[in-house]
């Protein structure tokens, strides 16, 4: 069974919720959730087997503590998003 985007949409709207939407041909607007999506199922997702929704959530409320400030990334002169961010207003 088919969902329509409209269809979607509006059940989106009734809960509230923003739908985000990349501009056609555009790749690189989702790119950084993207990737951190990837990383989130290849780091945790993939890696064990949840009890239930509680354990799950819990699971990935502390990967996202660790993610923002324990991960280290190349990019960010092998800092953290936090850490680096900190760096970045220091300096700017």
């Amino acid at each position: 069974m088919a969902i329509s985007n409209e269809a979607i949409s509006i059940a989106l709207k009734k809960k509230g919720i923003r739908q985000s939407m990349s501009r056609k041909g555009n790749c690189l607007d989702n790119s950084c959730a993207e990737n951190f999506f990837g990383l989130l199922k290849s780091e945790l997702l993939y890696l064990q087997e949840f009890e239930s929704i509680e354990h799950f959530k819990k699971e990935l409320i502390e990967y996202i503590d660790y993610y923002n400030n324990k991960r280290i990334k190349g990019k960010l002169k092998g800092m953290s998003p936090v850490n680096y961010r900190i760096h970045s207003k220091r300096v700017a």
